[in-house]
């Protein structure tokens, strides 16, 4: 990263957690394991920048806001929580732990845990349940 001021890597990291879905605890726990600290306040630069890097780590891309002359947006990608909810309900109806849906995603895609999952992943994972469910008679 170039010479980027305080204020610009403080909005990235809190940009990055809330494009990721992390809770306060996660984000806590990450920005501590990087950092040493609990707030990207008491960061210095150099430390944000190792927090910024750890969340792209994680699968955090930045987006840019400026679109090239003649683009139009395109729809966002679905939320996560729809997905979460759909992979919650069929580890229910199989009767297996969260913990389940968690070593996918390690498995699969080298996460540590659902949440840095991205949406592409965790459709991934609910394509892989429902496969597992119709293979063994359950509703999808």
């Amino acid at each position: 990263m170039r010479n980027e001021s305080k204020g610009s890597l403080l909005a990235k990291v809190h940009i990055a957690k809330k494009d990721l879905g992390l809770d306060g605890e996660t984000y806590r726990a990450v920005l501590t394991r990087v950092t040493g600290h609990d707030s990207s306040a008491d960061c210095s630069v150099p430390e944000l920048v190792r927090a910024v890097a750890e969340f792209r780590r994680l699968g955090w891309t930045p987006t840019s806001k400026a679109q090239p002359a003649g683009k139009s947006a395109s729809k966002p990608p679905k939320g996560k929580a729809p997905l979460m909810g759909k992979i919650t309900a069929l580890l229910a109806e199989a009767k297996r732990p969260d913990a389940y849906a968690e070593a996918m995603a390690r498995r699969m895609y080298k996460r540590d845990a659902l949440a840095f999952c991205t949406v592409p992943e965790l459709q991934g994972i609910v394509a892989a349940l429902v496969k597992d469910a119709k293979r063994h008679g359950r509703p999808a």
